[in-house]
């Protein structure tokens, strides 16, 4: 049942959302966490955790349980067929996760849901957000008929935020593209090697291969037109089409499929008053790299502590301060993945000079561990550490704050 007054109501249970109750919890805020869904998606199009985002999550105590059940992949492969171009190393990166967890987004849920269970929160379903207005005293939602007022809300609703849409925020970007993707979950006989994700650059498109827990894989393919459910004899096309050659993978069962296509948007702002964006409801953009869910996970940890801080007595202007780091690093992290998009799908005249230049790039280590870097998320610690700066005025770092809430954690 829903409570008729909260600290922080969250709207939207995927990974961003439970990240944001998570932290909120740990620091002892009153939250309410709602999703219009009843039951949590079991497919999902995130597959992969990078180190970064694990470090975040340790923090949590979500960290170790995921990595138990993902599957550790200690470089990434660019291929043209039977050639390999580039591979980037994992392996060494300055953490203590040196790799990419390959793992899918139903299990990353799963995981943090049990983690904020154990934190005496859990989600309230199918309650779905009808109106949302705000005053001087915080905001009021409508839910299905019930009312909930809270001092905050916070979106992370996904690319059709309700959230975002009440509260008038405007999402932009370029026009949408034309490509449409494949993606699916499939078991295939195949020679190459599972501690690594490849990407195939070939005529027709690049194609992911990404190693999945319990023998899956994950495919990730551009085509003109995608079928809204492909079937094995589609994704077998596309594996022979582009995939290794002269030990060509076979298909032999397709666990789920679907299809998508390119959005790069923004929203023109992550605070009005008392409303809050995190995640997809704030900032989408092309999957190359993996680096969405990541963004929002620790979009989500951020806007947690920073909403703690204030709720301990700090000051609003904490909050904006959260708008000013998160949405220009989501412009950055949008720009990196587009590039990546560009190089994938670079047209026929200009793929002989691409393909030179990725050899390149795999013969000079420094180059390669900077992929490694910006790929890991890892460039990013040190910006965070340094833009969070010190509690705010009456929070003890590591002890209690003003009104029995814990203060800023030493760890962050």
């Amino acid at each position: 049942m829903l409570p008729e007054r909260t600290d922080v109501l969250i709207i939207g249970a995927g990974p961003t959302g439970l990240t944001a109750a998570l932290t909120l919890a740990r620091r002892g805020v009153e939250v309410t966490l709602v999703d219009q869904r009843e039951e949590p998606a079991v497919t999902s199009r995130a597959a992969v955790v990078h180190a970064y985002t694990l470090e975040v999550l340790d923090r949590l105590g979500a960290g170790a349980p995921l990595v138990a059940r993902g599957l550790r992949s200690t470089r990434f492969s660019v291929r043209d067929r039977d050639r390999l171009l580039l591979t980037v190393p994992f392996d060494q990166l300055p953490s203590r996760h040196p790799y990419a967890l390959m793992v899918s987004q139903s299990v990353t849920e799963a995981v943090l849901t049990e983690r904020l269970a154990d934190a005496g929160v859990r989600v309230l379903r199918p309650y779905r957000l009808t109106g949302l207005q705000h005053d001087g005293g915080g905001a009021v939602a409508r839910l299905d008929g019930a009312t909930v007022r809270a001092r905050w809300v916070v979106g992370t609703d996904g690319i059709h935020s309700t959230v975002r849409e009440l509260a008038g925020i405007p999402f932009t970007g370029p026009a949408d593209s034309a490509e449409s993707f494949v993606l699916a979950d499939v078991r295939v006989d195949s020679a190459l090697p599972r501690d690594g994700a490849s990407i195939f650059l070939a005529r027709g498109g690049p194609l992911v291969w990404a190693p999945l827990p319990d023998g899956r894989v994950r495919l990730v393919a551009t085509v003109a037109e995608a079928p809204p459910e492909p079937d094995a004899g589609h994704l077998q096309r596309l594996l022979d089409e582009r995939g290794p050659v002269r030990r060509p993978d076979r298909v032999r069962e397709v666990l789920w499929s679907s299809r998508f296509r390119l959005h790069r948007r923004i929203a023109e702002a992550f605070r009005i008053g008392p409303v809050l964006l995190a995640g997809d409801s704030g900032h989408v953009h092309s999957p190359a790299g993996g680096q969405g869910m990541n963004l929002g996970i620790c979009d989500a940890v951020d806007l947690g502590e920073t909403l703690a801080d204030v709720l301990a007595g700090g000051p609003d202007q904490l909050l904006d301060e959260y708008a000013a780091r998160r949405r220009p690093l989501a412009h950055e992290v949008a720009g990196f993945a587009d590039r990546l998009t560009r190089l994938a799908t670079a047209p026929p005249s200009l793929r002989p000079a691409r393909d030179v230049l990725l050899r390149l790039v795999g013969v000079l280590p420094p180059a390669r561990r900077r992929i490694a870097l910006r790929l890991s998320g890892l460039e990013q610690r040190t910006t965070d550490d340094a833009a969070r700066g010190p509690a705010p005025d009456g929070v003890v770092p590591g002890g209690p704050a003003p009104g029995g809430v814990p203060g800023r954690r030493t760890d962050w």
